[in-house]
């Protein structure tokens, strides 16, 4: 009996363990630089995203027309990304919210919001 228990703690330990090692694994990796086409009440946009990733924090600079040249911060928890870009753009305040999920190691889709000034969609490809 007390083998048997000793082998049931044993092989849950083992799972776990090895539970922890993939949950680590299946977290995506978008560091670097990528290409958005982002589809909004606005218009299409086509701003250029350099992530820094540190564990599941996000930073880094987004560059686009609207917006100019400006920080982000944010998130990655597995293949889910979250991120804020926030900038004045004569005298108004906009804050965009991305949220979206990494597909591969190269590519990412996901929502706009833009508050006040409506919604999207974006897609992202990662720059060679």
């Amino acid at each position: 009996m007390r083998e048997r228990f000793l082998w049931l703690v044993v092989t849950a330990t083992v799972f776990v363990m090895a539970s922890m090692l993939w949950a680590q694994g299946a977290r995506a990796d978008v560091s670097g630089v990528w290409t958005f086409s982002v589809e909004s009440a606005a218009g299409t946009s086509t701003p250029t995203v350099t992530f820094k990733q540190d564990g599941e924090k996000l930073t880094g600079h987004y560059s686009s027309q609207l917006m100019g040249e400006v920080e982000l911060t944010g998130t990655i928890k597995g293949q889910v990304i979250d991120f804020i870009v926030s900038a004045d753009v004569q005298g108004t305040k906009i804050d965009l919210r991305y949220s979206g999920t990494v597909e591969g190691k190269d590519s990412m889709k996901g929502k706009l919001s833009a508050g006040e000034f409506g919604d999207g969609t974006f897609s992202a490809k990662r720059k060679q």
